[in-house]
């Protein structure tokens, strides 16, 4: 193993700042999470983490060294980020008084349903790609790391977002009584759909 413990420490530090900003994931798991409780929610966890396993091991392979070569790439992912980003945000303070549960495909119940939310919400998740794919090979030189690292940096890729996403389903889990009232409804999606614009205005200068 060629990784050092503070490699893998400032990865996880990087990753868990990755979690903290929001994306569709938290707004997937919200969804779940009121419609259903920390039952509905867990199962999407699990979707979220075959994700965040997939795209390290893409970057690994080499997708990574491409996009950081090639600025023209990079800049087209960002500008995707960019909208994806922008175009959530709106969508959300447009549709501030509608209830979550009413989005059938991320609240349908079930073990199977919940975990093919979660993988479909990740796959599709611009800043998970922006991430993985551009950002990954700056922490760690990809061309020379072992079946052993690459276990390590999967490892802290899958564990770092699953604790956060658990914690962030049983804190919401906690106050979904509340957050279910339409009032606090749409306090909730105008500062969540806020706060992905505003994520995607400052993607551009990052």
């Amino acid at each position: 193993m060629t990784l050092s413990a503070i490699d893998l420490i400032l990865y996880a530090g990087a990753v868990f700042v990755l979690f903290l900003t929001p994306g569709p994931v938290w707004l997937a798991l919200t969804a779940r999470t009121l419609s259903g409780g920390f039952q509905a929610a867990w199962p999407l966890t699990l979707g979220v983490v075959v994700g965040d396993s997939l795209w390290p091991v893409l970057a690994v392979l080499g997708i990574g060294w491409i996009t950081a070569a090639s600025t023209q790439i990079a800049l087209v992912l960002k500008v995707v980020a960019v909208l994806v980003f922008v175009t959530l945000g709106i969508v959300t303070i447009r549709n501030a008084d509608r209830t979550i549960a009413s989005d059938s495909r991320l609240t349908r119940p079930g073990i199977w349903a919940g975990f093919l939310a979660g993988l479909v919400v990740i796959l599709g998740n611009p800043k998970a790609v922006l991430f993985y794919m551009g950002i990954l090979p700056g922490f760690f030189d990809l061309a020379n790391v072992t079946t052993t690292d690459i276990v390590a940096i999967v490892a802290v890729s899958q564990v770092v977002p699953l604790v956060g996403n658990l914690m962030l389903a049983a804190f919401v889990d906690r106050v979904r009584r509340v957050l279910s009232s339409p009032r606090a409804l749409r306090r909730m999606n105008l500062m969540a759909g806020g706060m992905l614009i505003v994520v995607g205005l400052i993607l551009p200068f990052t």
